[in-house]
């Protein structure tokens, strides 16, 4: 089992930077990828990025590729998100989700937090 919290959300301008943080609890973090989902009002949630824990392994949306980065901690546990020339439609909510690696599924998720760019 993994808990996940996620924090770092804000307010920013567009091509503005922001870091959303994912705290993942658990003695078996390492079993897991972490991905993160955003989801925009009224629209369907999507995949933004996600990391293999023991690997390292990343991978992204085309819509985030080069202006993202997805990273861990291992000394903290935390799953770090790092999003530059933010755009207005990168406005959404955030959630750290967590899939163990044999699955292919996500069903463990934190609770979001909100990241709205200004034009």
């Amino acid at each position: 089992q993994v808990q996940l919290v996620e924090s770092g959300g804000g307010l920013v301008q567009a091509g503005g930077s922001l870091r959303l943080s994912c705290a993942a609890s658990g003695r078996t973090v390492s079993r897991y990828v972490i991905g993160w989902f955003r989801q925009a009002p009224g629209k369907e949630r999507e995949f933004v990025a996600a990391i293999t824990w023991s690997s390292g392994n990343t991978n992204y949306a085309e819509s985030v590729k080069d202006r993202f980065t997805i990273s861990r901690n291992n000394a903290e546990n935390t799953v770090l998100l790092q999003m530059n020339s933010l755009k207005a439609e990168d406005t959404a909510v955030y959630y750290c989700a967590a899939r163990l690696v044999i699955v292919t599924s996500y069903n463990h998720w934190g609770q979001g937090t909100q990241v709205t760019v200004s034009s």
